[in-house]
């Protein structure tokens, strides 16, 4: 159990350090438009180089935070035996950290434990696990 959650952390992980990389280098090649415009003396061109550039790097950022949410929330829903994480995930597509915040407080609590069956997590109330159902 504790194998296969270290696994899917260093995955996790691996997908966020290449993320990352992806949006610094996306980033940087968007902050040396200001430099091209600067060469014609054209102020202006360089603020708005500027001022998109950043825009675009929170909206980039905006999304990537809202689909690791949905993410989280599906495995979340799943490994605690919610029958309608379809639901939760929209409620959190919708309404982003608000959303998320709702979810926190109305899913079951509860601790989280490995299946012997399947070695998926699954509350330790709960009579049968969502994943084989032993």
């Amino acid at each position: 159990m504790k194998s296969k959650r270290k696994i899917i952390i260093r995955r996790f992980y691996t997908i966020m350090r290449k993320s990352i990389s992806v949006l610094t280098v996306l980033f940087l090649f968007m902050m040396s438009f200001p430099v091209f415009a600067q060469y014609n003396d054209d102020a202006g061109a360089a603020a708005c180089g500027v001022g998109c550039s950043v825009l675009i790097f929170i909206i980039i950022g905006t999304i990537a935070l809202n689909i690791a949410m949905l993410v989280w929330v599906a495995r979340d829903a799943k490994s605690r035996g919610m029958d309608s994480s379809v639901l939760w995930m929209l409620l959190v597509m919708f309404t982003s950290v608000i959303g998320l915040i709702i979810y926190l407080f109305s899913r079951p609590q509860g601790n989280l434990i490995s299946c012997q069956h399947c070695k998926n997590t699954r509350l330790q109330a709960s009579a049968k696990c969502p994943h084989c159902g032993n």
